[in-house]
């Protein structure tokens, strides 16, 4: 019995979303952003040597297709990246309006977004008073720190001393539909935080915002802080049933891989494991080995988008794609007769643009196991009627296979 792979590379666009120019970094429209013919660009003119040189060199990627899906997408130059594709490979078009996680999976499983997300206004405060006097009543402060867009980081370390005498976490929000609470596990308790974020996700979700997400941190101001694993999202729940439900509904296993739990609220997965891109890359070769007949594995790997796309790191963008092409590669050479392995994104994240947020574009479809030919443009919710056509198991949602 078939088994499928469905992997989400983390913010790897391919450009030419033909509704860029809606979409913005600050005042600037995201028309014009690739963030994958960039890196490549920026590669071949020897603009992205820390820690790597020369052309982008991803020949298991370029292989199934990823050049061809770029040009394709979008027309742009793609040194370095003009194999002749082996695989099925296509570019894929959003229709949700949004380009972030919650979005493109949604969509990516066959369910586009029906509403725009709520979002909060880059001002200090950012959030209405009903909202931090909510958060105080639960958290059984007087107030809050931070009440501002911020990057996790900074904002820990520009109030973690203070939320540590004061006991007040430290809300703050981004360019995404997100409230996020820091707090420190040990003086104010992992525990709390959770309970303090799981009580006011369904405040959030009713405000429309997709994810409310736990960002425990510990250590001191002499030592400096530092984040933990512990992160917990508490994401709003899909309005209709998505690839995962359809598999299992079908008595089939579903296992997740990386956020892909937090992402779903674990609707219609059996199991996730987290950890490092690294540890994930382990886990998903294993499952390539062992995963049940009939099994679908949801994996994402975010460190494309989290720690080079939104710090606009070229170099360390391209080093991990050329980690990731080689680690795929022994997936690829471990597949059985009957895989699939679909290789997508679900935005973009461009190193090389304006700001410091996603990047409206286009996405490589890449597909392993299934011959070689051309899919054409297609659209986020093909890859769930794909991935389903390929298991035997009804599509129910809008999309239609393009194997």
């Amino acid at each position: 019995m078939a088994r499928a792979f469905l992997v989400v590379m983390d913010s790897v666009g391919c450009g030419g979303a033909p509704d860029a120019d809606r979409f913005f970094n600050g005042t600037v429209p995201d028309t014009g952003a690739n963030t994958l013919a960039h890196i490549a660009q920026a590669c071949a003119e020897g603009h992205a040597e820390e820690g790597r040189s020369g052309p982008l060199h991803v020949p298991n990627l370029d292989g199934l297709g990823l050049g061809a899906s770029i040009r394709l997408a979008s027309g742009a130059a793609t040194p370095g990246l003009n194999a002749t594709p082996q695989g099925v490979w296509g570019a894929a078009t959003e229709r949700s309006l949004g380009k972030d996680t919650p979005s493109g999976h949604w969509e990516l499983a066959g369910v586009p977004v029906p509403w725009e997300w709520g979002y909060f206004p880059d001002t200090v405060p950012a959030f209405p008073p009903e909202l931090v006097e909510r958060v105080c009543n639960i958290a059984g402060t007087d107030g809050i720190l931070g009440n501002c867009h911020a990057s996790g980081t900074t904002v820990i370390a520009d109030h973690g001393a203070e939320h540590i005498r004061t006991g007040w976490p430290i809300c703050y929000t981004s360019a995404d539909s997100v409230f996020q609470i820091a707090a420190h596990e040990d003086t104010f308790g992992l525990d709390r935080l959770l309970d303090l974020c799981a009580r006011l996700a369904p405040v959030l979700h009713d405000m429309k915002v997709g994810r409310v997400i736990a960002r425990p941190f510990v250590g001191s101001l002499e030592q400096g802080f530092t984040r933990t694993k512990n992160r917990r999202d508490y994401a709003i729940a899909p309005p209709a049933p998505i690839l995962s439900n359809w598999v299992q509904e079908a008595g089939r296993k579903v296992h997740g891989v990386g956020k892909i739990g937090d992402i779903f609220s674990m609707a219609g997965i059996d199991d996730c494991v987290k950890g490092t891109d690294a540890e994930l890359m382990q886990v998903l070769q294993k499952l390539v080995r062992d995963a049940e007949n009939g099994s679908l594995t949801f994996a994402n790997f975010v460190e494309f988008d989290s720690l080079y796309g939104h710090r606009r790191d070229i170099s360390g963008y391209a080093r991990a794609l050329e980690w990731f092409d080689r680690e795929i590669g022994q997936v690829v050479g471990a597949l059985r007769p009957d895989d699939l392995l679909l290789l997508t994104a679900d935005h973009g994240n461009d190193p090389s643009w304006r700001g410091t947020d996603h990047t409206r574009e286009r996405v490589p479809v890449l597909c392993a196991g299934v011959g070689a030919r051309a899919a054409g443009l297609v659209e986020f919710v093909d890859v769930a009627a794909s991935v389903a056509a390929h298991l035997d198991v009804p599509v129910r949602g809008p999309g239609r296979s393009f194997l």
